[in-house]
């Protein structure tokens, strides 16, 4: 008899988990405990902007015609606990506020409401990103407290999502992390996981505390490469270097590769930088903190990337004072094809300049809802056009591919002053300089 899959959990992991499997031919519960998201869900709509995804949803969700009826949601615990032989738990885990450490009360409360109505053998898979040594914590608490016991069995199988790419990354994953204690875990992980598998997705099977330690150290490495080629944009600006030359002549390197290495305002978003946070604390908590102190200094170089960018704004409406002056920020985003602002390092600079009296307005090209929310007191523009108008200095700070097709010709006519901020190294500096702009990135000569 086919799996029945659940999904604990549908922010944006979740929901994309849940219409992914749909799409692998599962029948599929989602569950949340927010009844105005399950609504949303039911009627075929995503709380969140990612390419694809509202459309693997319609094609799925029952109810809707001409979809495959294969997915469904629900508010009941009970519900899910009776539908699924495979329950993946995928809520969030925030940094705790005051410190670096990972908030687990929302895992917690998924594993405690869902295990008493396991009274058959199941498998519940964690894909959150947690501190090492959760899933064993975890499992103890599941065999404790399910009525099934021992045959409440846990797997850890962490989520390697990019947003932007989140429906590819789960339908074609580069590998498949299966964190097991026993051979059944790993069997029902290979039958859910056939078809990527069959198409050549690596299948890695690991002891729990490994599998959680992958995602940490993966996002550790990710940060430290983006923050090592921003240290290096602070050396090419002492020296007068250009650090996209220096990108692109390291990149050819097979050990260094040419991912990751554009030089601007830092990362930010949801993920990232809290799980660098948290992994430092929790290796903290198990004395390894020696081992992981390099990341504090990735930290700092990454925030410092976002106030050396107001520093340069200041610089170019005249070096004194924000006051009196109209700055114009392109993207709200932490990054393109996404509408997350959470520590974005965009809004970050456009809330500096504001708070030291710029008059700033933003537009974005998809995250403008989430930005009002999250700053209601800055300026916003339906076009970048509009942004632009009347501005000191325009700022450009999420590299999406409006911004660089954009034509400084069109900008120039309606900016008060042609000065443009590169925060992306995203655009051309040939074509901004011909149309009369003063154009100035990170880590570049400034002409």
């Amino acid at each position: 008899m086919a799996l029945k899959i659940t999904v604990i959990g549908t922010g944006y992991l979740g929901a994309t988990h849940a219409a992914a499997m749909a799409e692998l031919g599962f029948e599929v519960l989602g569950l949340d405990v927010v009844p105005e998201k399950i609504e949303m869900l039911q009627r075929g709509e995503v709380p969140m902007y990612e390419p694809g995804l509202a459309e693997l949803l319609r094609r799925h969700v029952a109810g809707i015609e001409g979809s495959s009826g294969r997915l469904r949601f629900t508010t009941s615990y009970e519900e899910a606990g009776a539908f699924g032989d495979v329950h993946f738990v995928c809520v969030n885990t925030p940094q705790k506020h005051g410190e670096y450490a990972c908030d687990m009360s929302y895992v917690d409360a998924a594993f405690d409401a869902l295990a008493p109505h396991l009274t058959r053998p199941t498998l519940v898979v964690g894909k959150s990103t947690v501190p090492v040594g959760s899933a064993a914590r975890l499992a103890e608490r599941l065999a404790a407290a399910a009525p099934a016991g021992a045959d409440a069995e846990l797997a850890w199988n962490p989520e390697f999502l990019r947003e932007g790419f989140a429906v590819e990354d789960t339908l074609r994953p580069d590998r498949i992390v299966a964190g097991v204690a026993g051979a059944r875990a790993e069997e029902l992980l290979r039958e859910v996981y056939a078809t990527p598998i069959a198409a050549g997705s690596p299948f890695i099977v690991m002891d729990y505390p490994t599998a959680e330690l992958v995602k940490a150290s993966a996002n550790s490495f990710l940060a430290t490469k983006i923050s090592f080629i921003n240290a290096m944009a602070e050396v090419c600006e002492a020296a007068d270097g250009d650090v996209v030359k220096l990108a692109e002549a390291i990149g050819h390197d097979e050990r260094i590769g040419k991912k990751f290495l554009r030089a601007g305002i830092g990362f930010g978003g949801g993920c990232l930088p809290k799980d660098l946070r948290a992994f430092m604390a929790r290796a903290g908590e198990l004395g390894a903190d020696q081992a992981l102190t390099f990341l504090r200094e990735i930290d700092s170089i990454n925030m410092r990337r976002r106030g050396h960018m107001v520093e340069l704004a200041r610089d170019a409406v005249g070096g004194g004072s924000f006051l009196g002056k109209r700055v114009a920020v392109l993207g709200a985003t932490f990054k393109p094809d996404s509408d997350d602002v959470r520590d974005s390092p965009a809004l970050n600079v456009a809330g500096q300049i504001h708070l030291q009296g710029g008059q700033v307005t933003v537009y974005d090209p998809k995250g403008m809802d989430n930005a009002r929310r999250l700053f209601p007191t800055l300026g916003y523009a339906d076009s970048a056009l509009e942004a632009v108008r009347g501005a000191d200095v325009v700022l450009h700070l999420t590299e999406w591919r409006e911004f660089r097709e954009l034509d400084p010709a069109a900008l120039a006519e309606v900016a008060g002053e042609r000065r443009i901020l590169d925060g992306r190294n995203a655009l051309d500096p040939e074509l901004w300089r011909k149309a009369g702009w003063t154009y100035r990135a990170l880590g570049r000569p400034r002409a």
